[in-house]
């Protein structure tokens, strides 16, 4: 009896030890991150290229949020709507004095008629000419509640559990034009049962300050993740990027933030004379204070000059930087990367 009690109590201790055991394993390997859905293959924030990356596996899926003149968070990635909808055909009269047409200036009704489209450039033509064409489909922008209804719904049907990858745009100008955007989100993320999920949503921003807010003022626990742009980019924040890649820096976003998200050229300098790439310690001064490393953005039909292959590009910075996650616009061949890597390792 004693010893059917203890085999009993094992196979207890095992049932509950070995899924901790997996599920811990499965969080220690890096994230892929659906960069405004599968957009290399389906115009980027569209609920087609948010279904398709959740079918091709992502771990997350990045919302950038921005606000319509009524206060709803929408998913856009420009404070503006001419790059990426047919704005300009359906109301040419609305553009502001310096030509752009801003969402905050359209009622949710407004926007919802408009269609969405691949991105264009200032020429007119589209970005990356090898994806989706433009001006075909019949696609549109979503709020944010829409598209985490989509995702929590597929993550019911297909038995996964993916997570939201939010980016609060443009929160100084919102602030300047008399909306909270941190505060709308988070009543969103309320309504929708997510807004204490801290496995399953992250909080992007490039401005410090709204960070600050949001962990200090709004005191929300989900993780939040400090944003490093390039200095010329313009980003809406006055936060000093050169000084969040120093250890200094970083001390400090480690007393408001979880994580950092820096652009890939950030970390990848190039080439040396003998052709060895040129690393800089931005990763090791993040892991150092205890940082995860989410750089963005990881696309094969743009790669960093001196990168041979969109899979050499992956194996740099999953293999031999080791970030902790990666935003892509194909997350489905870093996922299958990723999944080979397993299997390497499983057959050693």
């Amino acid at each position: 009896m004693r010893r059917r009690h203890r085999l009993r109590h094992l196979a207890l201790i095992s049932a509950i030890l070995l899924p901790w055991a997996a599920m811990t394993a499965a969080a220690s390997l890096p994230i892929v991150i659906a960069h405004r859905g599968a957009s290399g293959y389906l115009p980027e924030h569209t609920l087609p290229a948010k279904a398709m990356a959740h079918a091709m596996g992502a771990d997350f899926i990045e919302q950038d949020v921005v606000l319509t003149r009524d206060g709803v968070p929408v998913v856009l990635h420009d404070i503006h709507l001419d790059a990426t909808t047919d704005v300009a055909t359906r109301f040419p009269d609305r553009a502001r004095a310096d030509g752009r047409y801003y969402a905050i200036d359209f009622s949710l009704e407004e926007i919802r008629s408009l269609r969405a489209q691949e991105r264009l450039g200032s020429d007119g033509q589209a970005v990356y000419p090898g994806r989706f064409p433009a001006h075909t489909g019949n696609f549109r922008v979503p709020t944010l509640a829409e598209e985490i209804d989509l995702i929590s719904g597929l993550d019911h049907s297909r038995q996964r559990r993916t997570g939201l990858y939010i980016e609060l745009k443009g929160p100084r100008f919102h602030r300047n034009e008399g909306q909270d955007i941190a505060l709308r989100v988070l009543e969103v993320l309320r309504e929708k049962g997510y807004e204490r999920r801290t496995g399953q949503v992250f909080l992007q921003c490039f401005d410090d300050a709204t960070l600050r807010y949001l962990r200090h003022d709004l005191q929300t626990p989900l993780p939040l993740i400090q944003l490093i742009a390039d200095p010329g980019w313009g980003e809406d924040s006055a936060v000093d990027y050169a000084f969040l890649q120093t250890a200094a820096g970083l001390d400090e976003v480690a007393r408001y933030a979880d994580g950092i998200g820096p652009w890939l050229e950030q970390i990848y300098l190039g080439r040396d004379a003998s052709g060895e790439p040129l690393l800089s310690d931005l990763v090791a001064l993040a892991h150092a204070r205890g940082l995860q490393v989410h750089p963005y953005t990881f696309r094969s039909d743009a790669l960093p000059e001196g990168i041979e292959s969109f899979t050499a590009l992956l194996d740099l910075f999953l293999n031999q930087v080791g970030v902790d996650g990666l935003f892509t616009d194909f997350p489905d061949l870093a996922r299958e990367f990723l999944q080979d890597r397993r299997q390497y390792r499983t057959q050693q």
